[in-house]
């Protein structure tokens, strides 16, 4: 997806499991590296994709998008699964860039809408969605991808 300062944003693979399962250990999931490396492989044939943001060494932030139909959309709706940011990472606009990052490949996907699934009780979570286009929306948050929607 691009880099920048040493950042990059990039789909992530099974050889990237070692390095998700300690960011994921850091927010209190628990996933063996070999159980995630089969997991990130299946997401390459579905439906969704698995977005890393690395600097210099293991992942420091994870988003998780998946797109699917429903009756009441024309084009599929992207919803973003999960979103993780390293604890020394934050504030410096690493969950930002994934969210833009995950846009892109929703959009490339034909879809129209995105959706980020959490509790609007969750000030921070509901600050950093609001500032980057979300308005609490269906059981989430919810922000358009196409300008005049």
């Amino acid at each position: 997806m691009g880099s920048r300062h040493g950042l990059e944003i990039r789909a992530a693979s099974a050889a990237d499991a070692p390095g998700l399962a300690v960011l994921l250990a850091e927010a209190g999931l628990t996933i063996p590296p070999d159980s995630l490396a089969e997991r990130l492989e299946a997401m390459r044939t579905g439906a969704g994709v698995a977005l890393i943001a690395q600097e210099w060494g293991p992942p420091s932030g994870l988003v998780m998008l998946h797109w699917y139909r429903t009756l009441t959309e024309a084009r599929p709706v992207a919803q973003v699964t999960a979103l993780f940011v390293g604890a020394e990472q934050r504030r410096r606009g690493l969950g930002r860039l994934l969210i833009k990052a995950a846009s892109q490949a929703a959009r490339m996907a034909e879809c129209d809408t995105l959706q980020l699934v959490a509790s609007p009780e969750l000030t921070d979570l509901d600050a950093f969605c609001r500032a980057t286009g979300f308005a609490p929306g269906g059981p989430g948050f919810v922000r358009p991808l196409r300008k005049g929607r």
